[in-house]
């Protein structure tokens, strides 16, 4: 039976993926998609802790660096009873995919817009904290009014204009609920001092051995393309990259199939073997 909650968004069935939202976010983040992939897989999609309506971010873990949250993530998936996964992470998610692969949780990852990237000792990460601060003192001042301004379409791509293109897309419900989401997320502090001492990068990406796809939007007001993807492009091995057109930092609001299509033709492309499979003939007859 599915299991649909503020907390968690599971249903399906087949291969495991696990679908990773951004800082400040919630599972609906990924709602464009999820009739799609639950047709094919069985979709995992978490909200992540100290986010709103997820789990309590563990007590006496810090949250200064990328890695904390990892292992916090990993601990809930973990309680989820779900091992190895394809992972398919935005922003926040991306960056923690490519984290949970590092420690062999991954069948397969695919970012869009992965945090994390940008070089080290750049100012990208001071800019990012001042953002999201902004972000959230525009929320707090406007609370009451967001429900009103999502009703009309202009207004609405207006007020969405960092995250996606065509904010006019998205539902006026959905649209208060996607920004009003960091007002319930616990974290925001910590991470944002984490950001602001220099530890919100992903480390040691050459030990990301599993594959992994590197899509970026286009039009990524947040996390742009030519100062926060060069590293990963540079240290993960292998690593394939290609940008999504037309799209900005939550593209799955903006070009649904197209989001669809990148993920499902990666983790198509690896499937687990059958269990239990003879591929003995398969190699015979390829000899």
């Amino acid at each position: 039976m599915p299991e649909i909650s503020p907390s968690l968004y599971r249903a399906g069935e087949g291969e495991p993926v696990v679908l990773l939202h951004g800082f400040t976010g919630h599972w609906r983040h990924w709602k464009p998609v999820l009739a799609d992939l639950v047709a094919r897989y069985e979709v995992i999609a978490p909200t992540l802790s100290g986010h709103n309506g997820g789990p309590a971010y563990p007590s006496g873990m810090s949250l200064e660096k990328l890695a904390d949250a990892g292992d916090s993530l990993e601990r809930h998936l973990d309680q989820l009873g779900v091992g190895t996964a394809h992972l398919v992470g935005n922003s926040m998610g991306g960056a923690l995919a490519l984290e949970l692969a590092k420690r062999g949780r991954a069948r397969s990852v695919v970012t869009l817009s992965p945090g994390g990237g940008w070089e080290l000792g750049s100012p990208e990460p001071e800019r990012i904290a001042r953002f999201f601060a902004r972000q959230m003192r525009v929320v707090r001042a406007s609370r009451k009014q967001i429900p009103r301004v999502m009703r009309r379409p202009g207004l609405r791509k207006l007020a969405m204009r960092d995250i996606m293109r065509h904010g006019d897309l998205i539902s006026p419900a959905d649209a208060v609920d996607v920004s009003l989401d960091p007002l319930g997320c616990t974290v925001v502090n910590d991470v944002l001092v984490g950001l602001r001492a220099g530890r919100g990068h992903v480390e040691d990406l050459d030990q990301v051995a599993t594959p992994t796809l590197l899509a970026w939007a286009e039009l990524d007001r947040i996390l742009p393309l030519s100062t926060c993807s060069t590293r990963f492009r540079r240290e993960i091995p292998h690593a394939e990259f290609r940008v999504l057109p037309r799209v900005g930092h939550v593209p799955m609001w903006d070009d649904t199939r197209l989001v669809v299509k990148t993920i499902t033709e990666w983790v198509d492309t690896h499937l687990a073997p059958l269990e239990g499979a003879d591929l003995s003939l398969a190699g015979e007859s390829a000899s």
